[in-house]
């Protein structure tokens, strides 16, 4: 089974709920037409289905592989990695200055859906040069952006993002790494975890951005600044020369994404590895969270496109498997497993959980772009808004569902799923990793009540929930939504109070609600999305524009979304409420 992009529901989204037009207007984007965006999705598809899918497997099998001292990636992956490049694939939401198309990051945010649903362990090596760039961009010095940053755009080196050690795990307060002042650059010295594509044979050069502390760094995240540290030094010239001391000690023996290598990188066993200050000392966090942020939104993608392409090859064998017969005869002719009601229930939750989280992904991507480019210092004030609001729900929401639906591809199969030949199991590993990635899902929820609730006082949870109530998704197609979207909102909007009044009394109970929290918004704003979904197609349909078919389809998925998804908003809510004190009910001792 093979990808095949769904482009004519990625244009939707773009289109009818995600303003691309609108997008495709503000200053630095303007060169960005929708039909420019639609000829970049055609041929990104293309690349995705013709060279990265069919290397999907061979990735899982074979692996990359970590043999005298050198990270060697599976077969097939320098080829397709050039073909990248060569494509101009790395650089399309970048600026031109530097070598990048500019285009809009929601037009990129559709393309990366692509690379993840394809191939997620190959994505994951442009998407890590992506988050390394941006923070380069945005704190770097004007001699570290012209050394570094055309090769990094065009792809000829790659970036990582160094966080994490052995004994810090999440904490990145337990930071050891030191970096020592040496001139005009540092002398790098520790060992960093959990590295991405921290080596490989794919280009000359990687680009790591990595969190240490200088001598009289204070304790704590304060004390943490980003350093770049390249594996080979750059000359004046701009080419590379000698070996930094960093090197690649292990590659990671992982569930899933078996063709990405998460390394151990050691810094520093000799002289010391050069490492250059990116912006000011002690702001490092501050800084990883430019990398942090847009990750978290391309893991969330991440989720979506793994649950894409679980749900294209469920979808595919459930047409084709035969077994039994439709409930209701007893002789005839044995029938595919589709036209049995719990397939169905199956595919349908998975196609309308998909729906759903592409337009969330994507809305984030549109709030980014406007954020960053619109005129009016208000309105980009009010999108940053949504895109902080809104990072954790994507991040977390997706990808617990996205491993949900993985799951239910396997399901479908039955058990043919759980053989690994068949690919559904494949899908299922690598979508594991995507809760984990970036934060967990508790860091997730954590920092969505936290952050982006309690600090506020709920002004940017008030101000999203007054937007959702603007629509009215009454039509007499959509069965009871209307009713139930009412609800979820009511829902959504007394959890949220119930839980500013808590953290005055407890604030135990926010923490212990924060997942069913989060699980809460994902539902219900993507409950609004699939009702503006229906309301675009039903408008669509009404004035006979294009596929009517799939204008229906549309909103047949929006009222199944409704049944059986919308409509559990009040049992989160009263866990929410009622269950929250019963999480740490059990001394520690009892467990």
């Amino acid at each position: 089974m093979t990808y095949s992009a769904p482009l004519q529901d990625m244009e939707f989204v773009l289109n009818e709920l995600c303003d691309l037009e609108g997008v495709c207007s503000l200053p630095g984007l303007q060169e960005t037409t929708p039909d420019l965006a639609s000829a970049v999705l055609e041929e990104a598809a293309k690349i995705a289905s013709e060279v990265l899918a069919p290397l999907n497997r061979q990735g899982d099998t074979q692996g990359a592989k970590h043999l005298d001292g050198k990270v060697v990636t599976p077969d097939g992956w320098k080829e397709a990695y050039r073909e990248f490049i060569e494509g101009g694939w790395n650089s399309i939401s970048f600026s031109e200055k530097y070598g990048g198309q500019s285009l809009p990051y929601l037009v990129a945010t559709a393309v990366q859906e692509m690379w993840h649903a394809s191939n997620m362990s190959f994505a994951l090596c442009p998407m890590l040069t992506q988050t390394a760039m941006e923070a380069l961009l945005m704190h770097g010095s004007d001699a570290l952006k012209q050394t570094y940053l055309p090769k990094m755009v065009s792809g000829e080196w790659t970036g990582t993002m160094n966080l994490t050690e052995s004994q810090a795990g999440s904490d990145l307060s337990a930071v050891r790494t030191q970096a020592e002042p040496n001139g005009d650059h540092y002398r790098l010295y520790g060992q960093k975890i959990f590295i991405t594509y921290g080596d490989h044979d794919l280009t000359e050069n990687i680009i790591h951005m990595v969190l240490a502390r200088t001598p009289n760094a204070p304790e704590g995240v304060r004390g943490i600044s980003l350093f770049l540290v390249p594996k080979l030094l750059v000359n004046t010239d701009g080419s590379v020369g000698e070996p930094n001391d960093v090197r690649c000690v292990s590659i990671e023996h992982k569930l899933g994404i078996h063709g990405s290598p998460t390394c151990v990188l050691a810094y520093g066993d000799k002289e010391g590895a050069v490492g250059y200050l990116v912006g000011e000392e002690n702001q490092g966090l501050v800084y990883m969270f430019v990398m942090m942020n847009l990750a978290r939104h391309a893991v969330g993608v991440e989720g979506l496109a793994i649950a894409e392409r679980a749900y294209q090859q469920a979808a595919s064998f459930a047409k084709e498997r035969v077994q039994g017969r439709p409930i209701g005869t007893k002789s005839g002719d044995r029938v595919s497993i589709i036209h049995h009601a719990d397939v169905r229930r199956m595919l349908m939750t998975m196609r309308c959980k998909v729906e759903a989280m592409r337009s969330l992904a994507y809305l984030w991507a549109g709030a980014f772009d406007k954020s960053t480019h619109h005129p009016d210092e208000d309105e980009r004030l009010r999108q940053q808004q949504i895109v902080e609001l809104l990072t954790p729900i994507v991040k977390g929401w997706c990808t617990e569902t996205g491993n949900q639906l993985a799951s239910l591809g396997v399901q479908v199969h039955g058990g043919m799923g759980f053989i690994e030949e068949t690919g559904a199991a494949q899908h299922f590993r690598d979508a594991r990793i995507t809760t984990i990635y970036e934060g967990t899902t508790g860091i997730q929820a954590g920092d969505l009540v936290g952050r982006k609730l309690l600090r506020d006082g709920g002004a940017a949870a008030v101000m999203m929930l007054e937007t959702m109530r603007k629509i009215e998704p009454s039509m007499a197609d959509i069965k009871e939504f209307d009713k139930i979207y009412k609800q979820s909102l009511d829902d959504l909007e007394q959890a949220t109070q119930w839980l500013l009044k808590a953290a005055m009394e407890d604030p135990q109970l926010p923490a212990a609600a924060s997942y069913y929290y989060l699980e809460l918004w994902g539902v219900v704003v993507g409950g609004w999305l699939m009702a503006k979904s229906a309301l675009a197609a039903q408008k669509k349909k009404s004035a006979g524009e294009g596929d009517k078919a799939f204008y229906d389809n549309k909103i047949k998925t929006a009222s199944y979304y409704a049944a059986h998804v919308l409509s559990g908003t009040t049992g989160l809510r009263h866990t929410i409420i009622e269950g929250s004190d019963d999480v740490m009910a059990l001394q520690v001792e009892d467990f």
